[in-house]
């Protein structure tokens, strides 16, 4: 997978992680996994989205639902699926920290490129919910069966949810793995207490559906120019995007014990109110991601209120009779 630095630099991934990233977009989910609990994903995405209950549950569920799909293996394992390893400590709190600023943020930035993608794919994938009259094709947006989160053709609606599912858990995962919004324990700032950025608003450099229309040079330009220097999420045991990383956190902010808020009990939730600012910025985050992708849904397909449409069969439990 190609990368873009800071500096404008190609960078490229290895033969083998790029193999091992096209997998996690077609192999079918199996293993537990590392980020905010599933009951959390849950809780989180119930809260954002305003869907009928079926509808939601096969979105937010914490064992089925699409939005935990990416915390099965092979997926589990993709560091950029769950925003991981885009570490950094800055001069002043480390010297000779072993990732730069401009690697930190290729790795970001891969995160991002993974919920662009989703993005993009669910859109497309939204064209087969209605026909060319606007009239919501029942076959396709019919939940009686569950939903299978592999990658493989079927019902239009399943599609739809597992794309956008599998791009919004990076998104959350960001809020818990970064230290975006919450704040550093009292005592001196470093590799065990990194700085806490301590912001309340949404992270500028996930504007999803802006990013989706954009060529992906013009994109992550753009996104780099966003991230503060000072930004880091944890370095996790799993694949990088770059393939470069060492098989340990030695000398790195680790993810596992300090800068991770996936429970309330995780270390650096109990620093303030750090839990509730993970979660309720994750929470806005994805009512955003929610309204753009309608809004790009309108923009897309205008003709025959298909778009419209579309938007009332993903949200509702039996659109072909609620959305005439």
């Amino acid at each position: 997978m190609p990368h873009r630095l800071l500096t404008g630099a190609p960078r490229t991934a290895s033969v083998a992680v790029v193999a091992l990233l096209a997998a996690a977009l077609t192999a079918a989910p199996s293993d537990p996994a590392h980020a905010f609990t599933g009951d959390n994903h849950e809780n989180i995405t119930r809260a954002a989205l305003p869907w009928e209950p079926i509808t939601l549950t096969a979105m937010a569920d914490a064992h089925d639902g699409a939005v935990n799909a990416d915390d099965r293996r092979p997926y589990f394992d993709v560091g950029p699926l769950h925003c991981d390893n885009a570490d950094y400590l800055g001069p002043r709190y480390a010297t000779d920290y072993p990732r730069t600023r401009d690697e930190a943020t290729t790795e970001l930035l891969a995160c991002i490129r993974t919920s662009v993608t989703r993005f993009r794919n669910a859109v497309r994938a939204a064209d087969g919910l209605v026909d060319a009259d606007g009239k919501v094709r029942a076959d396709q947006s019919d939940l009686s069966s569950p939903c299978t989160w592999d990658g493989r053709p079927g019902r239009a609606k399943c599609a739809v949810l597992e794309q956008l599912g599998r791009g919004w858990h990076p998104i959350e995962d960001f809020y818990s793995h970064s230290n975006w919004s919450d704040r550093a324990a009292p005592g001196p700032i470093g590799l065990d207490n990194p700085p806490g950025l301590e912001h309340k608003g949404l992270a500028p450099f996930l504007d999803i559906r802006r990013y989706s229309t954009m060529t992906d040079a013009d994109w992550t330009r753009e996104a780099s120019a966003r991230i503060p220097a000072d930004l880091a999420t944890g370095c996790y045991t799993d694949i990088d995007s770059t393939g470069v990383k060492p098989p340990d956190c030695d000398g790195r902010v680790p993810h596992n014990q300090v800068l991770n808020k996936d429970t309330a009990a995780s270390a650096r939730s109990r620093t303030g109110d750090n839990f509730h600012r993970a979660t309720a910025g994750a929470t806005a985050e994805i009512t955003r991601q929610w309204n753009d992708f309608t809004t790009e849904l309108l923009r897309t397909y205008p003709e025959h209120r298909r778009g419209a449409q579309m938007i009332c069969a993903l949200s509702h439990d039996d659109p072909a009779t609620d959305c005439p």
